[in-house]
Order: C-alpha cells, then structure tokens, then sequence
C-alpha cells in the first residue's frame, strides 16, 4: 500500500513541478506492520523523456500493479517473518534479489526507492549505490528499536531517509543520517463510509452484539503463532459478541480454517473479512498482533489489547537487542503506556480477556485509551501543512532528485558499472 501511495503522489508531484524527468520505481505492498513488514521499491527517473512518461518498476503486490508498476518480483514472495523461517527461504530470497538487479541494470534507473524491509533493502541500495544511483528509504528500519549499529548502513547507503514517526528524525540525525519526518502513511485515512447495518448485512452479522476485531498478523507464521491464543481467549469472552477476522492480502482465507476448527464454540461468531479499515471502525474492542494494525486501529479510533509471541528462540535472540520500553507503537509515539502489552509468556487467554473486559464498558479506562489515541493520531499527522505523507515524501524526492541531476561529477544511467 506504501509503494501504491507514493506512486500516485511523485506522479502528481513530478507532472506539476520542474520538467526534470520521467520516472520508474516498485514499492512495498500490504500493511504492514510495526513494521511489518515488507517489501522494497525501485525507482528510475530518467533524463530527456517526455514530461508524463512515469515508468515503474521493482516488487510490489496487487495494489503496485494497479498503481501502474512493473512488479518483476512479487510482494508475497518475501512475506517472511521470523529467524528460522527466514533462513529456510533464504536460497529463494537471494535468488530473487539477484532478479531484482539484473532487471536494475537492464533499465538503468538514475533513483532508486526502498521501502521498509531493511534485511533486504539495505543490500538493495548497497548494489544501487555501488552503481552511482541515488537512493532514498522511505519508512526507515526501526534501528532504533534494535541493532542501533546499524545505522551506519544508512549513512554509507542512504541519500535521504523519509521516517514516518515523529521520534525517527531526531535518532536518525543525531546519529549523521539526513532525515525528513514526512508523517505515516495511514494518518489521513478517513472512516469507511460503509454503516454499521449495511457492513452487518453484508457479511452475516448480528447488530444487536458488539463486534471484536481480530487481527493475528499478515504472514502466516505470526497467524500460526498468535491466532490460536487469541481465539482461546475471545472464547473466554462469552456469547455476547460477535468476532471480525480480516484477511490480511498476504493470506488466503482457506488458510485460517485449521484455526477455527478447535475453537467449535466460537466458529459461528467468527467471520472472515476482506478489509481492516471498516471491521476496526465498527467493532468495540480489538485484538491486535504487534504491527502497522495497531496504527490502523488507533487511527479509526479503536481501544484495544496488544498481543504478539514469537519462537523461543527468535524471543531469546532478540530479546537483549531490544532498546525501546515498549513493542506497540502506539506506546513508543505516546511515550507511555496507552495499550496493554501481552507478549510471549504474558499473552495468555485469561490475560487477553481480563485486559479486554476493561475497555469494552463505558468508562473511566476506554475513555482514557480513546483519548491517548487521538493524541497519538495527531502525532503521526505531523504539522506539515495539510499535505499527507506520500506527497511529502514525494516533494522530498523531487528535490533530492533536482539536486543529484545537476551535481558535477554524478554518473549518467549510461555510465553506471555492472554487476561484479
């Protein structure tokens, strides 16, 4: 969805500025989480074509391709999530990304984007400016979160860093990156216009129950890891609700099927919806995996719990390289604790009821989330101007662009080295 986004906005942004360029990139599909999550983008832009000629090109999804990009490699492809699972693919991974490069230096881009993904985007931009390409990261990697010493690779690597949370500026800059907070993606997204009894007859639902929003996570190992936990504890909630389970685009709904069948009591009150936005806007309460969910659910004005467990060992591993006070972002933006935090040993059934039982009721302590939350919506907004993040992003790479094209001494598309 990011990579969609920025599309349509350098289209606008390049159509209505200077007559530098034409322009070709790929981008990060789906959601994503808190980071999740995700896929990088290329971008060319390239001297002497006609003004409209935009061209696109890299990894992308179904929303890439609709947006006009080339996606030689696919977005579901690189949906990995977790150590060992990520070793596994590894042989399949590399080969793609060597795909991805070869096509680079087919079409000689003058820009390169990469978005998110910084286990295989920062060897992107190694190749990209290994090749005398520009390159700029949108929705940085949450170094800040662990692996602080990585931040060199963004200094080496990196023209310009477009970070989507407020804190990110400071953190990157004070360590030599230059960094632009351009605000999240999601933070213009208005409510579905779809109501309550239209959305109920659509998909089976009783309107005399309050709805529970269940988001597991958008790859399957994190539906395989945290889904069963948090049916067992909707269980414990009664009958009294009715549960929504959107299908992340990364996943087919036969898939959660294996899930539903142990929980028989609560098959019924399950059902399975395509889209986030409009079961988090009409539910009472949510039950949300670690990730860019729990920004989608604050932004539509949602209390709700925050689970995620992860292997032993991924926990083992990479817990000690953990440097923030807490997992939600909702959390790290506010500074403080807005939305209860069950990871790991603490994400039991009993605990997922417990904490939900304490917003779904009128009352001192929904009345305190939902306020922390809108503080937080307007955090992630910024205050720059009335502009939505992808078209700050894209008026930040016009003029990094601008200023690249017409430096002495930087390499033509025609003169960028091949592959060692």
């Amino acid at each position: 969805m990011y990579g969609a986004q920025l599309i349509e906005a350098l289209r606008a942004e390049f159509l209505e500025g200077p007559n530098i360029a034409d322009a070709a990139e790929s981008g990060r599909e789906g959601q994503a989480g808190e980071g999740a999550r995700s896929i990088p983008a290329l971008q060319s832009v390239a001297q002497g074509r006609p003004r409209a000629a935009l061209e696109f090109f890299g990894v992308g999804g179904e929303k890439m391709r609709a947006a006009g990009c080339d996606t030689v490699v696919d977005a579901k492809d690189l949906a990995v999530v977790g150590i060992t699972e990520i070793l596994s693919h590894l042989p399949k991974i590399w080969r793609l990304f060597h795909h991805l490069i070869e096509e680079a230096d087919q079409r000689k881009p003058d820009l390169a984007i990469v978005i998110d993904s910084p286990a295989f985007n920062w060897r992107v931009a190694r190749q990209m400016k290994k090749r005398g390409v520009p390159v700029v990261y949108y929705v940085c990697p949450q170094f800040w979160a662990w692996r602080q010493g990585r931040v060199k690779l963004l200094r080496k690597y990196v023209d310009k860093a477009l970070v989507i949370f407020p804190f990110e500026q400071k953190f990157y800059r004070d360590r030599g990156v230059d960094a632009e907070f351009v605000g999240h993606p999601l933070a213009e997204l208005s409510r579905p216009n779809v109501s309550r009894e239209q959305y109920a007859a659509t998909f089976g639902l009783d309107t005399a129950k309050q709805w529970i929003t269940l988001m597991p996570g958008s790859r399957r190992k994190e539906v395989r890891m945290n889904l069963p936990g948090i049916l067992q504890g909707a269980s414990l909630l009664g009958g009294d609700f009715e549960f929504l389970l959107p299908v992340a685009p990364t996943l087919d709904p036969e898939y959660f099927a294996q899930f539903l069948i142990p929980a028989h009591e609560l098959r019924e009150r399950v059902h399975l919806v395509p889209e986030a936005l409009p079961a988090l806007a009409h539910s009472r309460a949510g039950i949300i995996a670690s990730g860019t969910a729990t920004v989608e659910a604050a932004l539509m004005d949602l209390p709700f719990v925050m689970v995620y467990r992860v292997t032993g060992m991924t926990y083992l591993l990479g817990r000690s390289t953990v440097k923030v006070p807490y997992f939600a972002m909702v959390n790290l933006i506010a500074g403080k604790k807005v939305v209860p935090e069950l990871v790991q040993h603490d994400f039991t059934p009993e605990a997922v009821a417990g904490e939900v039982r304490k917003i779904i009721p009128e009352g001192a302590a929904r009345a305190e989330m939902l306020e922390e939350l809108k503080r937080v919506k307007s955090r992630l907004r910024g205050s720059n101007g009335g502009a939505g993040a992808p078209r700050r992003a894209a008026e930040a790479i016009r003029t990094l662009f601008g200023r690249q094209v017409s430096s002495p001494g930087l390499p033509t598309v025609n003169n960028l080295p091949n592959l060692p």
